[in-house]
C-alpha cells in the first residue's frame, strides 16, 4: 500500500498550510506530483485514493483532476517519457511525421511503453515552445525542431544512459 514516509508526510503538511484554512484542495496538484514521484513515477487509484484522504476531499474531486492533466500518468511508464506536442504549430511543422516516426522506432503506440520499460510515448496540448516547432518534453528539459536524426539521437543516448545506470 503507498503510504508516504514521515518526512513527505512533513512535507504535504507544509504544502496544505500554504493555502488558507477550508481550501486544502488547493494543495491537490502538488500532492499529485509528489505522490507520481514517490510511487513509482504514475499515480494508481490507490495513490489517488491515499491522496484525497490526506486533503479530506472525495476521491472523485482527485480524479477529475489526475484525468485532466497530461502532467499525471495513470499508468506505469517508461524510464524515457517522448512528450510530444501535437498541436497546430507543431503539427504544421511536422509533428505528426515525429509521432509516427517514434512509433515505427520504438514500437509502441501512443500511451505504450516498451516491453524493456525504456520508453513511453505520449501526446501532450501545447507545451509553449511553439517558435522551436516540432518539438517535446523528455523529463524537464525540451527537445526542439526535432527530425529524425534527432530522435535517433536522443534514443540512443536515453540508451546508453541507461545502460550506464543499470
Amino acid at each position: 500500500m503507498n503510504r508516504f514516509t514521515e518526512e513527505r508526510l512533513k512535507e504535504v503538511q507544509q504544502i496544505i498550510a500554504r493555502y488558507p484554512e477550508g481550501k486544502q484542495k488547493s494543495a491537490l496538484l502538488p500532492l499529485l506530483h509528489l505522490a507520481q514521484h514517490e510511487f513509482g513515477g504514475w499515480l494508481s487509484v490507490e495513490s489517488m485514493d491515499y491522496v484525497a484522504s490526506l486533503l479530506h476531499i472525495e476521491p472523485i474531486e482527485v480524479y477529475e483532476v489526475a484525468t485532466f492533466y497530461s502532467m499525471y500518468n495513470l499508468k506505469p511508464v517508461g524510464k524515457y517519457m517522448f512528450q510530444v506536442c501535437q498541436t497546430g504549430p507543431c503539427m504544421l511543422n511536422g509533428s505528426d511525421e515525429i509521432i509516427e516516426y517514434i512509433k515505427q522506432k520504438l514500437g509502441i503506440g501512443v500511451g505504450e511503453t516498451t516491453a524493456d520499460g525504456l520508453f513511453t510515448l505520449k501526446t501532450v496540448e501545447c507545451l509553449g515552445a511553439c517558435g522551436y516547432a516540432p518539438m517535446m518534453q523528455l523529463g524537464s528539459h525540451y527537445r526542439e525542431n526535432l527530425t529524425r536524426e534527432k530522435v535517433d539521437a536522443l534514443i540512443e543516448e536515453c540508451q546508453k544512459s541507461a545502460a550506464l545506470n543499470n
